[in-house]
């Protein structure tokens, strides 16, 4: 075998294994409900905060930033609380992964996952866990029937109790540990054990009405006294599921117990039941007298209520008006968007063992105190767009990232090197002057939820866009009628003159536009997509302007109906003989069922009809259509198609490709390994690279895409599961963006080539020598970094062959590899911090 001399580069991966080392959180967050919070007992500046849209946020600074698990571990939801031990590494928490909603552990402090091997039943869903930190093999899990609980950390679990009504399931509200006594607050009435589990009681303490359950609960112990607290609510009104959304009118009381030494009591004293309406207690389990209550009141803004004697007085802390004690950052009294569209927590988190540390979570944001409410600061944009407490929030500031995004962005746009606008749901759109830095909601113009496309007059620069009050289309849950056709005020065409500072009508259709582009052969004529089925008769369809340079006063058309469509337009591409190809996405009928309605479809202008080129694998539920950028004469196109469900749209998806417009496709993924895929974006610099995005598998790459049988690979760096689609910056097309279903939108960096190169400012952290080496290696690791340090080795398929603890100075044989190229990768907290390449040569 030749020998090879290779220059050693710092942070450089070749294309054998030209995969981003890192992506960048680009986005200032606000769209997910953010649950499940919960801190380290020894180490107040660690917590970890889970969301509704996917994601496991992890932060060391006390919310200054945050890092993300990494999809393939853990996908974040409701009940995704990561409860941490006293054992070095050791952590517990829920992954919503596969629609499989299971317990999982690490232990590597977060780094990697494993399933609970004892787990009882993998196809039932978890919908709580909660660890002893002292006794970190102690475990309670519950499912809707049962409540588990295990003495050998996961291992085996034994049911210690089932729900007494079938039809609200089993509601853990909180577990207290305090040594071998174990409290559990239930729907139920109050689990105690005295015995570190092996035996169960239910309590017969009294004080609660009959009427009444327990909805949540805390606990805490000084001294000889235990304290308990719950929050109580309609035994109707209580069930497995719900959320503190549902805050009106919820609460029935708030009680306490010392718990051996009398019955419950109420504590509501500074408390309104008629308009505030706690949902959640928090105490440290060393503070027997300082507790926090989350929830929201009739103004709907997010409301923490605080006693510091026990409940004998209450106090409200959190002061929405005047931003009174808060540091907010783009939402707040005046801000861009007010307090009621946090509206309402969804979790609190009080450190276990420093009641003055406090973080909760609502509609889009965490809030953090570290004197006990005293004062708050958001904790969900980086610190320098930071507002002053006591005053408005002023509209129209920017702001960047501290790595918390939460709401799905699907497109990015340029409108020269600086300016760039992305599109959002929930958040509308965010714009940025400094090359994407910074956002800012800096217009007006546009109030729709949701801005799905963007398209810019390619001579004077307007800027054309499509939106919408309904997010989330074409998602799962937007396919059907009662939905979609609804009157949508929002759901129009508005344009700006003046790089997005001004938005103004241009035609409003009243029902939803998902896409809108320009003709490369006319600037005054686009087309757009419009959704609105009614039976068959609504205005849903493509629409057509052959006069847009009179904006306001362009006329639109609507196009004959494409074969077996139902007015779900989707993407649109012009090409330039003037002939347009388009997709429509699915539709589920009143039943839920997918009708064969999907596809691709190419319309001439000359004839106005359209001829169905679809495979048979498009017909329920296609996505994007792509051009190749590097076929001149636009034959080749790629398709992303979603599988569907209920027979006939099953196992369908996946990337196909056409080389003659449609005529044949060939299907190039495995629905086995990604039977969802939205969209792919080639590499400007590089026709044989694409990046391919999917639904529940992550972002993914091919490096030989114009091969007979391409070959894909997942880019591990990229940590969410749901990539919408790439983009690449066309004045720095070193920069890769990645928007996203429900975590904003990220940016790795690339070189010219397609080779991707990370700067890092912890670069130089790894010395490799001998390199070239034979048998043996010495990397020296300079830890200039806190938190877990782990080292990885991967051959040039990414394939891990050694990963473990970075030491100061560590000795690798290399006697079993094979002469080649592999690469060393340090990763602090599971985010890779720099690569290097190895040359093993004998």
């Amino acid at each position: 075998m030749k020998n090879l001399c290779l220059v050693f580069l710092s942070g450089l991966i070749l294309n054998v294994y030209s995969q981003p080392a890192s992506f960048s959180s680009k986005g200032i967050g606000g769209g997910g409900a953010l649950f499940a919070l919960s801190i380290n007992p020894a180490n107040n500046n660690e917590y970890y905060v889970a969301c509704d849209m996917g994601e496991l946020f992890h932060s060391t600074t006390f919310g200054d930033s945050y890092s993300q698990v990494n999809f393939q571990q853990v996908i974040g939801g409701h009940n995704s609380k990561v409860c941490f031990t006293s054992s070095v590494g050791l952590l517990y928490t829920v992954s919503y992964a596969n629609n499989m909603i299971i317990p999982k552990k690490s232990t590597d402090n977060g780094v990697t996952w494993s399933a609970l091997p004892g787990n009882p039943d993998n196809t039932q869903e978890t919908f709580s866990i909660d660890a002893d930190y002292n006794n970190p093999n102690r475990l309670i899990i519950s499912y809707y029937s049962n409540i588990y609980f295990s003495s050998n950390g996961g291992n085996t679990f034994t049911s210690i109790h089932t729900a007494t009504n079938s039809g609200a399931g089993n509601v853990v509200g909180g577990v207290f540990f305090d040594g071998n006594n174990i409290y559990i607050g239930t729907n139920d009435g109050l689990l105690v054990s005295t015995n570190g589990g092996s035996s169960w009681t239910t309590s017969t303490i009294t004080g609660i009405p009959s009427t009444d359950r327990i909805w949540s609960f805390a606990g805490a112990k000084s001294g000889t006294t235990t304290r308990l607290f719950c929050i109580t609510a309609n035994a109707a009104n209580v069930y497995v599921g719900l959320v503190g959304s549902a805050y009106f009118g919820f609460p029935t009381g708030v009680y306490s117990v010392d718990y051996g030494s009398g019955n419950w009591a109420p504590k509501l004293t500074g408390i309104n039941t008629a308009t505030d309406f706690p949902m959640f207690v928090g105490m440290a389990g060393n503070d027997i007298n300082t507790v926090y209550l989350a929830g929201s009141n009739s103004n709907s803004v997010p409301d923490i209520i605080k006693t510091t004697n026990a409940g004998t007085s209450w106090s409200h802390v959190f002061s929405t008006s005047g931003n009174q004690n808060i540091n907010t950052g783009w939402s707040g009294q005046g801000g861009d968007k007010n307090w009621t569209y946090g509206e309402c927590p969804f979790a609190i988190a009080v450190a276990p063992n420093n009641s003055n540390s406090v973080i909760f979570g609502d509609f889009g944001f965490v809030h953090r105190t570290s004197n006990g409410g005293t004062s708050w600061q958001q904790a969900y944009v980086n610190n320098a767009g930071q507002h002053p407490v006591a005053a408005n929030t002023p509209t129209g500031q920017s702001y960047q990232s501290s790595g918390i995004e939460n709401t799905t962005c699907w497109q990015v746009h340029w409108m020269n090197a600086n300016t760039m606008w992305s599109c959002f749901s929930d958040i509308r759109g965010i714009k940025s002057t400094d090359a994407g830095n910074s956002w800012s909601f800096n217009y007006t113009g546009s109030t729709a939820n949701s801005m799905y496309r963007v398209a810019q007059h390619p001579t004077n620069g307007t800027l054309f866009a499509g939106t919408s009050n309904i997010h989330d289309m074409y998602q799962s849950t937007r396919l059907q009628d009662n939905i979609l056709d609804a009157t949508d005020a929002n759901g129009k065409i508005i344009y700006s003159t003046n790089n997005g500072g001004t938005w103004q009508n241009l035609k409003v259709f009243n029902h939803p536009v998902f896409w809108i582009t320009l003709d490369p052969n006319n600037a005054n004529r686009a087309y757009a997509s419009v959704i609105h089925y009614s039976g068959g008769t609504g205005l849903g369809g493509i629409y057509v302007t052959s006069d847009l340079n009179n904006l306001a006063t362009s006329t639109w058309t609507l196009l004959p109906n494409p074969p077996r469509t139902e007015k779900h337009p989707a993407s649109i591409v012009v090409l330039n003989d003037g002939k347009m190809v388009a997709t429509y996405s699915g539709r589920r009928n009143s039943s839920g069922v997918f009708t064969a309605s999907s596809g691709v479809f190419i319309y001439d202008p000359v004839l106005n009809s359209w001829t169905d080129v679809s495979h048979t694998g498009m017909y329920y539920w296609t996505k994007d259509i792509v051009v190749d950028p590097f076929d001149a004469s636009q034959n080749t196109w790629y398709a992303g198609v979603f599988s569907g469900w209920g027979g006939a749209p099953n196992g369908l998806g996946g990337l196909y490709k056409t080389t003659n417009r449609g005529t044949s496709w060939t299907k190039l993924t495995n629905a086995s390994v990604i039977d969802r895929v939205t969209s792919c974006t080639f590499n400007p610099a590089n026709a044989n690279q694409i990046y391919m995005t999917s639904e529940t598998n992550g972002l993914w790459m091919s490096n030989n895409i114009n091969a007979a049988t391409p070959t894909f690979s997942l880019v591990q760096s990229y940590p969410f599961q749901q990539p919408e689609r790439v983009f690449f910056n066309p004045y720095n097309q070193n920069e890769i963006w990645v928007t996203s279903f429900g975590n904003g939108m990220k940016m790795g960096l690339l070189t010219t080539n397609g080779i991707p190169e990370f700067k890092n400012k912890n670069a130089n952290l790894i010395t490799i020598y001998p390199n070239p080496a034979s048998n043996e290696i010495t990397i020296a690791f300079e830890n200039k970094l806190s938190g877990l340090n782990e080292m990885e080795i991967m051959d040039v398929l990414g394939k891990t062959i050694y990963s473990g603890a970075a030491q100061f100075e560590n000795k690798i044989n290399l006697t079993g590899l094979t002469p080649g190229i592999y690469f060393v990768s340090i990763k602090n907290n599971g985010i890779t911090v720099e690569t290097k390449k190895l040359l093993i040569a004998r």
